[in-house]
């Protein structure tokens, strides 16, 4: 029993170690989210049109997501039109990727939000909700 026990805590413990430890290729998350097909299951990928430039709207999403909880920068920036954040789940670790980008259009801007997971299928809706939150936040 005690030997079971112990090999439990040991499973836990690696994948633990590889989920927090596996390396992040900025190349393979910071894609161009406006032609990136829709990442559900497990992501989303969400459009709104808004009244600001691709700069402006930029900035707001990036305030936001920059004062997210376990959330880091991983690649880009607003003077490039897009910026990809890495967040990771208070208890396991595991890394969501949002990638955010903006483009002129009539009136204003597109503003995409693409959010997808690393690992699993199905993240139980985090990354829309997420999303949602942020649109929601930057007054969209």
């Amino acid at each position: 029993m005690k030997m079971l026990f112990w090999g439990i805590v040991l499973v836990f413990v690696g994948l633990q170690a590889f989920i927090r430890l596996a390396p992040t290729d900025p190349l393979r998350w910071h894609v161009d989210p406006f032609a990136a097909a829709d990442p559900a299951p497990g992501g989303v990928k969400r459009l709104v049109n808004v009244p600001l430039t691709p700069e402006e709207a930029l900035t707001r999403l990036a305030a936001i997501a920059e004062t997210e909880m376990r959330t880091r920068r991983v690649a880009g920036s607003v003077e490039e039109g897009r910026l990809t954040y890495r967040t990771r789940t208070a208890f396991w670790g595991f890394p969501d990727f949002t990638t955010i980008s903006a483009r002129s259009s009539e009136g204003g801007s597109e503003v995409v939000v693409l959010a997808r997971l690393r690992f699993g299928k199905s993240d139980f809706g985090v990354n829309g909700r997420r999303a949602e939150a942020w649109i929601k936040a930057a007054g969209f």
